[in-house]
């Protein structure tokens, strides 16, 4: 039997979430690179629902701007009250008919929890499958856990479930089950919609229970299903911030699993964070510390890290970056980044260039093959090809007001320890001498000394500072010089005259 495309899929995001002790809903907390209800939208989208419902209460306001970033199709209904999961869902299902929606039974309706953001589509398409087989009125997804203390026990007779009872209400034997509920189901439409009309609240919490829906089709003598998960991991639940840790940790050894069989190299994947949208070529390398957040991409060839942290970034083949912080930037294939730089966003390194120790770049475009080898800052500049920074070069960017630009041509070579003070061009082959303060702007080919010619102060140290370290150590230099030129063989020739 074919499985149908589910007709809805509700969302259940309205909790509070008092147990991360938060301002910020429990369903917006993150892990790698997606919110915990981003992650459960993700393995939705998979099965590819006619309709999308997101019930939402406690920052409701976030969650809703939120849900409209990541899922604007998506329905978002309010549960002013939040009276239990079955009224949740009852809710949703009013909401959507209010936007003129009938279900029509074509397909089943899945619930899910927006705090379970190990859940993978595939795991969810064969509860559909499994409901479809089944011909049943309602599925539920359930794991078997080493200790299910406090989860309600899944009961069955053969493949058909009898009952779930919460923990609170096992008897031992019933607490010896170690199959639980998920929470996460699939109904026939019109069966649902009849069982959640009959719900009542009389039960301990005075509350909707879902679960009660089972029942309710058990009781009519409909088929109630199950399908077991493969990993139990997938239906964990994160309700504080030591589940939100262990949720993280499952999720990097899942991803970083899934590249090194997809032919990366990840040398310690314990120390390796990688962000859902991160996308990796075979043979790149990732070293040790290292984190690759939102939407980098990585080349073939290229190595990152260790000890360094990715975010939007492009890396080229065979790139190398190296003990780095990098945003937002573009690194050219066969480039090579740090260590200890810091690349911000709008920089865009071209092939074979070089950013390298204790360098800044800031919205800087450095052309093929140009090298900022150490101990500089390029911001709001443009470098040709072939070009050299020396060490201590600073393009003075910004006046206190306004950010100004930097042109460097190609194949120019800026002298340690330069100020460039924007807006200025030195031009293509042209060189600054070390030391200068370049305000003007340098032709093509020439080269620019901006600095003032050395003085000497001779015996400044003995009289301004007498008796310090350095006037003794000045006297007694002087001393032993003294004391060489009249012991000198007059035959030998000084420094100068051989230089001569």
């Amino acid at each position: 039997m074919s499985s149908p495309r589910p007709s809805a899929v509700v969302v259940l995001a309205a909790g509070e979430g008092t147990r991360m002790v938060s301002t910020t809903p429990k369903v917006l907390h993150e892990i790698a690179g997606r919110s915990l209800l981003g992650h459960v939208l993700a393995a939705v989208a998979g099965l590819d629902p006619e309709h999308l419902v997101v019930v939402v209460g406690h920052g409701r306001e976030r969650v809703t701007e939120h849900l409209a970033s990541i899922a604007p199709s998506a329905v978002a209904v309010v549960q002013e009250q939040q009276n239990g999961t079955g009224h949740a869902v009852r809710v949703a299902l009013e909401g959507l008919e209010a936007t003129g929606v009938a279900l029509d039974g074509s397909g089943p309706v899945l619930v899910v929890a927006g705090d379970t953001p190990l859940l993978t589509t595939a795991t969810l398409q064969s509860l559909v499958d499994t409901h479809a087989a089944a011909g049943a009125s309602s599925t539920v997804l359930t794991a078997v856990l080493d200790d299910p203390t406090g989860y309600g026990r899944v009961l069955r007779d053969g493949d058909s479930v009898t009952a779930i009872v919460e923990h609170k209400d096992a008897d031992d034997s019933q607490r010896a089950v170690r199959e639980v509920n998920s929470g996460v189901y699939a109904f026939d439409a019109a069966a649902l919609r009849d069982a959640l009309g009959r719900l009542t609240t009389d039960n301990v919490q005075g509350e909707e229970y879902l679960t009660d829906v089972l029942g309710l089709h058990v009781a009519s003598g409909l088929v109630v299903a199950a399908v077991t998960a493969d990993d139990a991991n997938e239906t964990l639940g994160v309700n504080d911030r030591v589940q939100l840790a262990e949720a993280r940790a499952l999720l990097r050894d899942r991803t970083n699993t899934g590249w090194m069989r997809a032919g990366v190299t990840i040398v310690d994947p314990a120390t390796t964070w990688i962000d859902s949208d991160v996308v990796l070529a075979p043979d790149c390398v990732v070293e040790r510390n290292t984190g690759l957040h939102g939407r980098t991409t990585i080349a073939r060839g290229a190595v990152v890290g260790p000890d360094t942290t990715l975010i939007d970034v492009v890396v080229g083949e065979g790139a190398s970056v190296l003990r780095s912080q990098v945003t937002s930037a573009d690194i050219g294939a066969g480039a090579t980044v740090g260590p200890f730089t810091f690349v911000r966003p709008g920089t865009v390194l071209g092939p074979k260039a070089k950013l390298g120790a204790y360098v800044e770049a800031k919205n800087a475009v450095i052309g093929e093959g140009s090298k900022v080898p150490h101990l500089s800052y390029v911001g709001d500049a443009e470098i040709g090809v072939g070009s050299n920074l020396g060490a201590g070069t600073i393009t003075v960017n910004y006046d206190g007001i306004d950010k100004h630009r930097t042109v460097i041509g190609d194949h120019v070579r800026v002298g340690s320890d330069s100020m460039l003070i924007a807006p200025v061009t030195v031009g293509d082959g042209a060189y600054t001498a070390a030391g200068s303060v370049v305000t003007d702007a340098v032709p093509p080919g020439a080269m620019a000394v901006a600095r003032a010619r050395q003085r000497n102060i001779e015996g400044w140290v003995e009289r301004r500072r007498p008796g310090s370290p350095a006037a003794e150590a000045a006297a007694a230099a002087k001393a032993h010089h003294a004391s060489g030129t009249a012991t000198a063989d007059p035959g030998d020739s000084t420094h100068e005259e051989q230089a001569q």
